[in-house]
């Protein structure tokens, strides 16, 4: 991908971002790449385009894969952090705003695979898990796929309210959140 065309990619994912879809307009992309909006569709076909090529990138979408969450000790209170950290590390407020942005009817069905992948990889990597956790007698049996749904549901709610409202809503730093919060899991889990 030339330099030119990244321009305009990134502009218009930061566009997006900030304004949603259907505000972000071919212009204002171009105003933001500095380019001509001529240059726009030598590059591209259409706005659409723009962003499933930016969809296409690393660095635009959250890379959440199963193989994220491989490093795991077999021990409930450091797995259960390391799933949430790792998550928080790569949704970012950007990513979350993003996502929103996306949410418009004329893009939403391309992008929505996409981004279904993130939860997809974070739920199913978590029923792996507790079922090796019961394989191996440290956990008991419990309906692992709604547990990995509440704890998704609980990480994905802060990282959420965080990027829609900084501090303003949510007073507790990252950190101690990740702490007290698996500390929480870890105690209905084990006393199930």
């Amino acid at each position: 991908m030339d330099d030119t065309s990244q321009k305009i990619i990134d502009a218009a994912m930061t566009l997006v971002r900030d304004k949603g879809y259907v505000a972000t307009t071919t212009k204002d992309i171009a105003k933001l790449a500095g380019v001509n909006e001529c240059t726009l569709f030598r590059k591209f076909s259409n706005k659409k385009q723009m962003i499933m090529c930016g969809m296409e990138q690393e660095k635009w979408r959250g890379n959440i894969t199963p193989e994220l969450f491989q490093d795991v000790q077999w021990d409930l209170q450091p797995d259960l952090e390391m799933f949430l950290t790792e998550y928080m590390n790569r949704i970012t407020s950007d990513f979350v705003k993003l996502s929103i942005g996306l949410r418009a009817p004329q893009i939403y069905d391309e992008v929505a695979p996409l981004i279904m992948k993130i939860p997809q990889a974070f739920i199913s990597s978590l029923i792996m898990y507790f079922e090796r956790m019961e394989q191996k007698g440290k956990i008991p049996h419990s309906d692992f796929e709604c547990l990995a749904m509440t704890i998704f549901s609980s990480t994905f709610g802060f990282t959420f309210l965080t990027a829609s409202f900084e501090q303003g809503l949510v007073k507790t730093k990252r950190d101690d959140f990740i702490r007290k919060t698996v500390k929480t899991f870890v105690n209905g889990i084990l006393n199930e």
